[in-house]
């Protein structure tokens, strides 16, 4: 029986090491919400997961198998034309939190997650988080900027189907709910979507 290896492994260290994406895999970065009802969705399909101390989930993809995603809260890292974007890499060893860790374990069956089953796990759960994505930029309630990553953060009651929506741009939107007492949930979101939570 022969032995499967790893085309990449990370190199052996005691802690965190950034290493370059684009040399061996780009990297899709998931904010927790999204990241974590997304690696539901893959179950046994996903690939290695790092996730950091802050939260944040990462996957390892085919080099240029997710340049043109756009999706709210998560970032692909790839190899820039000018510059280099680093990933923070844990131990091999290292599959426990709360510090940055392996959420899936690096394996020879477990390494690249196909990026077109990813890029379906995440725009799941983005529309289950957010609800239906609006048409074009909004301004963020706080900073008062149009975002490309409109985040529904408050959904007024009113006569139409739909009242009034309130948006903030992904860094504004966790303060939102600090500062008022109503919050879009996802059972709103799935009712701003036009659908009914059971």
């Amino acid at each position: 029986m022969k032995t499967r290896t790893l085309p990449w492994t990370p190199p052996p260290a005691v802690d965190v090491e950034p290493l370059p994406a684009g040399k061996w895999w780009d990297a899709v970065r998931a904010a927790p919400t999204v990241g974590e009802r997304a690696l539901e969705l893959l179950g046994d399909e996903t690939g290695a997961v790092i996730q950091d101390k802050h939260g944040p989930l990462y996957w390892l993809v085919a080099m240029g198998s997710a340049k043109s995603w756009h999706l709210r809260q998560v970032r692909v890292l790839a190899k820039l034309e000018h510059e280099s974007t680093y990933l923070g890499v844990p131990p091999v060893s290292w599959t426990e939190g709360p510090r940055t860790h392996w959420r899936v374990p690096l394996s020879a069956n477990r390494y690249l997650t196909d990026a077109g089953r990813l890029w379906g796990a995440l725009a799941e759960a983005d529309r289950a988080e957010y609800g239906r994505a609006p048409e074009g930029r909004q301004l963020c309630y706080r900073c008062k900027l149009p975002t490309d990553e409109p985040i529904p953060v408050e959904v007024e009651d009113g006569r139409s189907a739909v009242g009034k929506v309130t948006y903030a741009c992904p860094p504004h939107a966790p303060l939102y709910s600090k500062r008022r007492p109503r919050s879009l949930t996802s059972a709103a979101a799935a009712e701003h979507e036009g659908r009914r939570s059971r």
